[in-house]
């Protein structure tokens, strides 16, 4: 799958350790007005990782800064400039890795809220079905014991006693 490349991006390499954001800005400065530098931190070391990105406003100074600053040198490295191509993070599409931790605060409250109500629904549901199974286990203990009030009845009444023998043929 082939990707876009970002035509006033230009992706940066060889940087030397000494080469921070204002001197990779510095360089890339004559070649037209530039939006952003970046250079991507290592998370163990908090230094750069020798490469970074110049975004430019004008697509044609990206492009006149690439034809100039490929293997040019800076602090001692021979650097590598090419477009950029779209950042791709890990979480897919939505590019979470690239947010910062709050920027989904309001819809991760929004969830907590749906998710608890959707709890508060079923709890209700579970006692409701609770309800309805000891009120079916009620009514089938209360017919049970007409059942044998009835027989009771037709033991003691005989013509109670054939009137049910009656119904039940009927049945």
């Amino acid at each position: 799958m082939a990707q876009a490349v970002q035509k006033n991006t230009l992706y940066v390499g060889g940087l030397a350790e000494e080469v921070n954001e204002s001197i990779l800005h510095a360089a890339f400065i004559p070649f037209g007005d530039i939006k952003d530098v970046k250079t991507p931190l290592d998370q163990a070391t908090q230094k750069h990782r020798s490469f970074g990105f110049v975004t430019f406003l004008e697509k044609e100074d990206a492009s006149a800064a690439m034809d100039n600053m490929d293997g040019a040198e800076l602090y001692g490295r021979v650097l590598t400039v090419n477009y950029a191509l779209p950042e791709r993070i890990k979480g897919g599409e939505q590019g979470w890795a690239a947010q910062p931790i709050w920027a989904d605060a309001d819809t991760w409250f929004e969830r907590q809220q749906q998710e608890e109500e959707m709890q508060r629904l079923q709890a209700e549901n579970r006692a409701a079905m609770e309800a309805a199974e000891e009120l079916h286990r009620k009514k089938l203990a209360q017919e049970r014991e007409g059942e044998k009030d009835e027989e009771v009845d037709t033991k003691v009444d005989p013509m109670a006693k054939a009137e049910a023998e009656v119904l039940r043929q009927n049945s």
